[in-house]
């Protein structure tokens, strides 16, 4: 099914039959992917207190699970910025659209003292001129081990300050890493990216989305696609999210 989408002046076409998840599931299991100190993800049968217990394999009629888990933590999520404000914010007001023009790049990430970061440098060779409201950042070396790594206590990956100033004055909206944070993992709850991203010492960019622990598989090449951000309608900062890329058509 060949979908036609209009941006400013120009057409696209994508294929809606072609999907690119680019999310990581939620398992409940110690295989999860992990960060920020929390135990894994929880998936239990509701039991009472007869003994029944909701599992078709134990005898029921149903299987009907609760969940337990942190969105921020256990896989991929998307925020906005009530995850730094005292008033409240959800993530289900502050996205009302959700298919973007989406520029997906690769970075290697460069060596800053103890740290590993990528810098603005790094943005602007990769985007260039491109205006895109979305912005997919895959980190190299790019292995399977992101999809259940704890990330705890492993001082991964971060973005500048000044990187995420770059792509807000760029006008990226909705902001995409492999990363477990935009920040650095103990900075002393400075979150200076995030900050910049979202403007909060300015106008505040409400509209603006940071989705993180995401996976890009290595046959996804580097270059323009539609990004469908589907969330979860939880009325939090933050929400499990599955965002999907569509190849753009050029022939």
């Amino acid at each position: 099914m060949i979908a036609s989408i209009q941006t400013n002046s120009k057409k696209y076409k994508i294929d809606l039959t072609k999907p690119i998840d680019i999310s990581i599931p939620l398992r409940g299991s110690h295989t999860n992917v992990s960060a920020w100190y929390v135990d894994p993800p929880k998936m239990e049968a509701v039991k009472d207190d007869s003994g029944f217990s909701a599992r078709v394999s134990e005898g029921a009629a149903f299987n009907f699970n609760n969940i337990s888990f942190n969105p921020h933590a256990h896989g991929t999520h998307t925020e906005c910025v009530g995850y730094l404000t005292r008033k409240f914010n959800s993530i289900n007001t502050s996205l009302k659209q959700f298919f973007f023009l989406a520029e997906v790049i690769t970075v290697a990430v460069e060596k800053l003292e103890d740290d590993l970061v990528i810098s603005k440098k790094q943005l602007q060779f990769a985007l260039g001129n491109k205006k895109r409201k979305a912005v997919v950042i895959r980190t190299i070396p790019n292995t399977t081990e992101k999809l259940n790594q704890d990330y705890a206590h492993t001082n991964p990956p971060y973005l500048m300050e000044d990187a995420a100033q770059y792509l807000r004055e760029k006008g990226v909206e909705h902001l995409l890493v492999d990363l477990p944070s935009l920040d650095k993992e103990k900075d002393n709850g400075e979150l200076l990216a995030h900050h910049a991203f979202w403007n909060t010492k300015g106008q505040i960019r409400k509209q603006a989305t940071i989705t993180e622990l995401i996976y890009v598989q290595n046959f996804v090449q580097d270059g323009t696609y539609f990004l469908n951000l589907q969330i979860a309608p939880f009325e939090n900062d933050a929400t499990p999210s599955k965002p999907v890329l569509y190849e753009v058509i050029t022939s």
